[in-house]
């Protein structure tokens, strides 16, 4: 990853996600972003090996990121996406210091904003508004996946590509065939079929 000229313009997406949540004065703000690097990542980028520990957390200012698992007879099954305005990690791994299991990819050449383990928890630890954050994050993904897990149980390939519509309306336009399919446990030919239906 290279990283790109900093400029406070590069924290204005980060700056506005934690305003919308907690109001916080300029130089509290500005402590928060000091914590954060830009960094910049190609297509294709992978940012966290299967069998590499996470220690980074991303907040994407610009492009795209999934994670994904390859089985032995090399068949991917992305498990989770972000866009701009996200955060993103291999959690399990980030959380217990454990080989990922999972690779982190930058599906879209990506302007980044990063932070290592440490200093994300010393924010957790000292700022209690982060610390409010870091839980809502973890409560929207525990959301999302419940969500996900279970509404697709016992729905056909069109009712999962509407559920996907509904929840995530810019995914289809920013995700390839072959990982939306991967995502929604078809094959790319049937998710173009339904897709013709729509």
């Amino acid at each position: 990853m290279q990283v790109p000229d900093t400029s406070p313009l590069i924290y204005k997406r980060l700056s506005s996600y934690i305003m919308q949540r907690h109001n916080i004065d300029h130089e509290q703000m500005k402590y928060i972003c000091s914590f954060f690097h830009p960094v910049s990542a190609k297509r294709n980028q992978i940012l966290v090996n299967y069998n590499e520990t996470c220690r980074i957390y991303y907040f994407i200012n610009k492009g795209s990121l999934r994670l994904f698992t390859v089985n032995k007879s090399g068949l991917e099954t992305s498990r989770y996406f972000a866009f701009e305005g996200m955060f993103i990690t291999a959690l399990p791994s980030f959380i217990d210091q454990q080989p990922a299991e999972e690779f982190l990819q930058a599906i879209e050449k990506s302007e980044l904003l990063a932070i290592t383990r440490k200093d994300f928890y010393e924010m957790v630890r000292t700022v209690p508004e982060f610390g409010h954050i870091y839980r809502e994050i973890l409560e929207i993904g525990f959301v999302n996946a419940q969500k996900r897990i279970y509404g697709f149980q016992g729905f056909d390939a069109l009712e999962k590509v509407k559920w996907l519509i509904k929840f995530q309306p810019k995914f289809l336009l920013r995700v390839s065939n072959k990982m939306a399919a991967s995502y929604l446990g078809m094959s790319p030919s049937t998710l173009s079929r339904v897709k013709s239906r729509l």
